[in-house]
């Protein structure tokens, strides 16, 4: 009788062991134009060929351009509730056990127009070092270097990516980078 016991009680625990599910992770997502508003952007889920995974649902953590917040994701898509006035730089990141994904994205637009487009940061580098190696290699064209320098800086800045944020993507592409050899 007692070995009855012993081997419903074992049966039960090798049954609750298989329960657990895996836990959801999001390693990889894109900014669309949100459904709900058309000043709003929202976050999507996705694979690693740009699907949206719908199996994601809950609540995750997420930085928006420095900002801490828990967005809430429903089949994959959550909403972000800031209001897009005007063309702007969006960074954005999430960290979870797999490590942290941030991506940029320009937010362009025009009237209702709503276009975002990702900003990859290997120009972030490659656009200052062109310019040096322009003005280096032709002397008389340092001066147009150093005017397109300024103008690329203060474009940058002027729509909201600060040296901070400009320095703090392109250590995490080169973190992404060297995690993925």
């Amino acid at each position: 009788m007692i070995r009855k016991y012993i081997l419903t009680f074992l049966f039960f625990i090798s049954c609750c062991s298989l329960v657990f599910a895996d836990k959801v992770t999001i390693d990889h997502f894109t900014i669309a134009k949100s459904t709900n508003a058309d000043n709003e952007f929202a976050v999507k889920a996705t694979d690693t060929a740009g699907n949206v995974i719908n199996d994601i649902n809950g609540q995750f953590a997420f930085s928006v351009n420095g900002f801490e917040e828990n967005l809430v994701f429903k089949q994959g898509i959550a909403n972000d509730h800031h209001q897009i006035s005007n063309s702007s730089f969006i960074y954005i990141k999430h960290e979870n056990e797999n490590g942290t994904h941030a991506t940029l994205y320009y937010i362009y637009r025009s009237g209702s127009f709503f276009i975002p487009i990702h900003i990859s940061w290997i120009y972030l580098i490659a656009i200052p070092i062109l310019l040096i190696a322009i003005g280096y290699i032709f002397k008389k064209l340092i001066i147009l270097a150093v005017i397109i320098f300024i103008i690329f800086v203060y474009f940058n800045y002027h729509h909201g990516l600060g040296a901070g944020t400009f320095f703090e993507s392109i250590i995490d592409g080169l973190k992404g980078l060297f995690n993925k050899v």
